[in-house]
């Protein structure tokens, strides 16, 4: 949108730190560098604190609450795994080439790891600036008060990160809460915003991403005085530091805020220090301490495990003991330099309704027409239009009625292509429910609604289903953290393995219950589960395929007492059926679950709700799946097909993770995905599979031990059946998949995002496809 494809853009990292402290190259991201290790899995202990689902946390943050997929254009540079440029290297070829500024707006990893594997480059860094920390006013960890008042989000996310940053010999000017709570979004700022200062695409697109933030936390009405409760933090930061860089840093005024230095730390334990209470990796379990540091040192003390911490409550008060992140004011020698921005200046017009300073820069700057956007998604195409792909049933004979809950793993892709390529005279998709606490992050849902606008199914509703496992709390990460965070984790599900980009755009995507269009905000998936119950035709019952953790259905069952009674059977892809331990789970991840599968897993006490009731269950375990988890046989059954733009996407797809898995041991495991899959086809030509099901009584092991969790075991005590597939034909398999992605029959409607684009370069003719919708 900037015209600024020249900048290098660096993620995460997935090289490790080991026991003797040696940074391996690419480290840094993913994880703070307390729980870095060689496997990306994990990182619960502080990032649990971030709220995973709407509300401000990481669906809203991940999407901007909807606005960014309406708006920006779509460049020509995207993710792409092993060629994504990690955070470390761009970070080393910036600052090898000459003095540099760094601008830190959230967690401090990747910049400290930068300065601890690198340490001759520490001359070319000029000065960080850091938004982040609390010095002298209480913290901001709004989910965690009860164990941590001290601490502030960027510092809490990476005690030990920013303490290696402040301590590191660098010059750092710190933005903290101090100076960021004196510039709250006033009424008065964001009507003027709204009147007159929207002259460009960037300034447009914040306002838009302001409005809705305003939204969520129900602003004051027009006219009234006050703070909407949201801060300018990063944008303020950023505003100092400009303003700092164009005068004299040492000692020179600042355009925006007041600064004064402090002698201050982060704490990153809690006393007593040189206590091992296996809560702290640098030195538990270890004979000598990571990083050399000091026993009986100020990081050597309890370090926080998680936001109900019981080290950290204080028994009788609601205000917790530990300082894990704070930036504190301290004396002597404990304490570095810091220059601190205490306060927002005042607006020096007094006639003005921007109260501060800072305000109007920000509005002149955005609206400057000097470096300007070039477009946004609406003019970078001369015919962009957003269009609803609706099939007409009229004179259709309709199948079963089908919803597919899935935790959008790459299988799971495949699978919805192939229910919405199977006849509508054999199956009749009503829904699609989605978990948050599986392999992709929930704001994945977004590539769901592509895969159905390519595919013309526009009219079926997507279910936005929880973020955490049944039981958990929602600010928790129980069995999640059993997913990568890295490569072969939530950054290659979030993003398709980079091929989402390929995928044409939908005018659909989640929208914010505080959305100006109530009509088409993001349903839930308990929602779309009443939705399609209430339209059921008389005598109709639904079939459910479960591709992921069973939440949902869980969820369903308890909610719906009597949803039982409208479901005639429910394929559940997962789990493991323990017999004589001779076959292995895959959560390679927990390797002291040696028999536990990743869907029953990661939400237990879901899969015993689900799999112990009396619900008519047919089980398509991990033994049935790894029977076509082969990328030779399938890869082969495609090519042997004519092509469609859904058989060509699967080859693609599947293509991509063959090469990753020869290429590099993070991506040894995405053989599994192929597995998935076998669900959809039997469920639809399960007879014609040459097939075998064996009757078994299971139980479910739930609550217990990480190393337990998950497990099926048989049990004759158990008083329901399910139905187990333990054989089939696995070439027949192969090829009436290949062949149904092959069909010109119920084939995409849009092609591809190249073929979006011819349509959004030409006026609209006859050629539009029928029984479309114009928004």
């Amino acid at each position: 949108m900037m015209g600024r494809d020249d900048i290098a853009v660096g993620v995460g990292g997935d090289g490790g730190i080991s026991d003797a402290g040696e940074i391996h190259p690419d480290v840094g991201g993913y994880l703070p560098m307390i729980d870095q290790g060689m496997s990306t899995a994990g990182g619960c202990r502080y990032r649990q604190a971030i709220p995973p689902g709407s509300h401000d946390g990481r669906l809203d943050t991940d999407t901007n609450s909807g606005v960014r997929r309406g708006f920006l254009p779509r460049g020509p540079q995207h993710y792409e795994p092993l060629r994504q440029p990690t955070a470390q290297q761009v970070m080393v070829d910036t600052v090898s080439a000459g003095p540099t500024t760094l601008l830190l707006l959230g967690a401090l990893t990747n910049a400290a790891v930068l300065l601890m594997a690198h340490p001759h480059l520490r001359r070319n860094v000029e000065r960080v600036y850091v938004s982040g920390g609390g010095v002298r006013v209480p913290g901001n960890l709004f989910t965690a008060d009860d164990t941590n008042p001290f601490a502030e989000f960027n510092m809490f996310c990476d005690p030990f990160a920013a303490y290696v940053v402040l301590h590191s010999g660098v010059p750092v000017t710190l933005v903290p809460l101090d100076a960021t709570n004196t510039i709250p979004v006033t009424v008065e700022f964001f009507a003027e915003f709204g009147r007159r200062w929207q002259t460009t695409p960037e300034a447009r697109y914040c306002f838009q991403s302001l409005d809705q933030v305003l939204r969520r936390r129900r602003r004051p009405g027009p006219g009234l005085h006050g703070s909407t409760g949201f801060y300018l933090w990063d944008s303020f930061t950023v505003g100092v530091a400009i303003s700092s860089m164009g005068n004299d840093e040492v000692n020179g005024g600042n355009d925006f805020a007041e600064l004064e230095y402090m002698n201050i730390t982060v704490i990153t334990s809690n006393k007593p220090y040189g206590a091992r209470d296996g809560s702290n990796p640098f030195f538990d379990g270890s004979a000598t301490p990571k990083f050399g540091l000091k026993e009986g040192g100020v990081h050597s003390g309890h370090v926080q495990t998680g936001i109900r911490d019981g080290f950290c409550l204080v028994p009788g008060s609601n205000t917790g003991r530990c300082q894990d992140g704070y930036t504190k004011e301290v004396a002597g020698s404990e304490g570095v330099r810091v220059r601190v921005a205490t306060s927002a200046k005042p607006n020096t017009d007094n006639s003005s309704t921007l109260d501060r300073e800072f305000f109007k820069s920000f509005l002149e700057v955005l609206n400057l027409p000097r470096q300007s956007g070039r477009f946004n998604i609406s003019t970078q195409f001369p015919f962009y239009r957003e269009v609803l792909y609706k099939p007409d049933f009229m004179n259709v004979s309709r199948g079963k009625p089908v919803i597919f809950d899935m935790d959008m793993s790459p299988g799971d892709f495949i699978s919805l292509i192939y229910l919405l390529k199977t006849p509508r005279e054999v199956i009749d998709v009503k829904g699609v429910l989605v978990n948050g606490n599986g392999w992709a992050n929930i704001a994945t849902i977004d590539v769901v609604y592509d895969i159905l606008h390519m595919m013309g199914r526009d009219d079926i509703p997507v279910g936005l289903g929880n973020t955490t496992a049944l039981g958990n709390p929602t600010l928790g990460c129980n069995n999640a953290y059993a997913i990568p965070l890295g490569s072969g984790g939530f950054i290659d599900s979030d993003t398709l393995y980079g091929l989402a980009r390929l995928l044409p755009i939908s005018p659909r995507r989640y929208t914010p219950e505080s959305s100006d269009d109530p009509e088409h905000r993001q349903p839930s998936a308990f929602e779309v589960w009443q939705c399609v119950r209430k339209q059921l035709d008389p005598g109709d019952k639904i079939t459910l395929l479960t591709s992921g953790p069973l939440t949902n259905l869980a969820n369903i069952s308890l909610s719906d007492r009597d949803a039982s009674s409208v479901i005639e059977r429910v394929y559940v892809v997962g789990g493991l059926i323990r017999h004589e331990g001779h076959e292995k789970g895959n959560v390679f991840t927990v390797p002291t679950n040696r028999y536990a599968e990743f869907n029953m897993f990661l939400d237990p006490l879901a899969a015993k709700t689900v799999l112990e009731s009396n619900l008519n269950i047919t089980l398509i375990p991990l033994t049935a799946q790894r029977k076509v988890a082969s990328f030779g046989s399938v890869l082969e059954a495609l090519k042997q097909t004519q092509q469609t733009p859904e058989s060509k996407f699967a080859q693609e797809l599947f293509s991509l993770l063959k090469e990753l898995q020869s290429r590099e041991k993070l991506y040894h495991h995405v053989d599994i995905f192929l597995g998935e899959v076998l669900g959809a086809v039997y469920m639809v030509q399960g007879s014609d599979l040459k097939s075998t099901v064996m009757p078994k009584r299971i139980s479910v092991v739930a609550n217990t031990t990480r190393s337990a969790d998950g497990q099926i075991v048989i049990s004759n005590q158990s008083s329901n059946l399910v139905h187990a597939l333990s054989d089939f034909d696995g070439d027949i398999y192969y090829n009436r998949l290949a062949n149904s992605l092959a069909n010109k029959k119920q084939s995409a409607i849009v092609a591809n995002f190249e073929e979006q684009k011819a349509i959004w370069s030409r006026p609209p003719d006859n050629s539009e496809p029928k029984h479309t919708k114009f928004l």
